[in-house]
């Protein structure tokens, strides 16, 4: 008989969290999605018996640790909780610098200190920590969303490097725009901001996670599609360039 592996999944009410707990379940995983979206949560757990919704602020650090308490041994994370309103950098209220911080940051180490102790001592797990392509390519109106995803990345190199062969598997995600809700709303509200490029599919995203964690040798970051990938690689070896080619492309919009 097969042991029960259950999955934890933040901002599983929209989205890739939705989705990526939706295929979860339907793979035979015993399924936690955790957001504070209960209506959208309901949603994802419909005709799942196997998921069982929590609702829990990650940015709140008590909150994550009572609820991963509750749940018992996580075999996988699936951290995708993350706001990131489109606000220029001088005009946005501290306070919601302060909640985007809070949320995609700190919200990725409270996941992670809830959660990682424990695969550390079973030895054995996965951390999939959704980032950004903006934490390497910030455009105009991103400035809190792109410097907390920046320090997701940050983070999750030191876990990589700290907890190098303990057989915890950790993977940093760096998806251009998604095609999600929230997406679709940032673009109908500011195109001027999302641009108009077509977001990837968030199935492509998360078929490329899956496919680096069947290969746990595989390098920490995941560039799911050849844009990014590009971009990325652009952004290593000729930032100046890069930074140029943005800014015309911000300016003429």
């Amino acid at each position: 008989m097969t042991a029960v592996r259950t999955a934890l999944v933040t901002g599983a009410a929209s989205g890739l969290g939705a989705l990526a707990a939706r295929r979860l379940a339907a793979a035979g995983w015993d399924v936690v999605a955790v957001d504070l979206d209960t209506g959208g949560l309901a949603e994802t757990a419909r005709r799942s018996p196997n998921t069982h919704v929590r609702v829990c602020d990650v940015g709140d650090a008590e909150a994550v640790n009572a609820l991963v308490a509750g749940v018992g041994p996580v075999h996988r994370v699936v951290h995708a909780a993350a706001i990131g309103p489109l606000v220029p950098a001088l005009e946005q209220p501290l306070e919601d610098v302060e909640n985007v911080l809070r949320t995609d940051f700190l919200g990725t180490v409270h996941v992670v200190r809830a959660t990682m102790p424990g695969m550390l001592e079973r030895g054995g797990g996965e951390l999939v920590l959704f980032s950004s392509l903006a934490s390497l390519l910030p455009v105009p109106k991103t400035s809190a969303y792109a410097a907390a995803k920046a320090a997701v990345n940050v983070y999750a190199e030191a876990l990589a490097a700290e907890h190098a062969g303990s057989g915890v598997v950790i993977r940093c995600v760096c998806p251009r725009q998604v095609d999600t809700p929230g997406f679709r709303a940032a673009a109908a509200d500011d195109p001027a901001a999302t641009g108009r490029m077509r977001g990837v599919p968030p199935g492509l995203v998360l078929d490329a996670v899956d496919r680096s964690l069947a290969r746990p040798a595989r390098d920490l970051y995941v560039f799911p599609d050849p844009l990014t990938r590009v971009v990325a690689l652009a952004r290593r070896w000729a930032p100046g360039t890069v930074r140029r080619l943005v800014g015309q492309v911000t300016s003429s919009r």
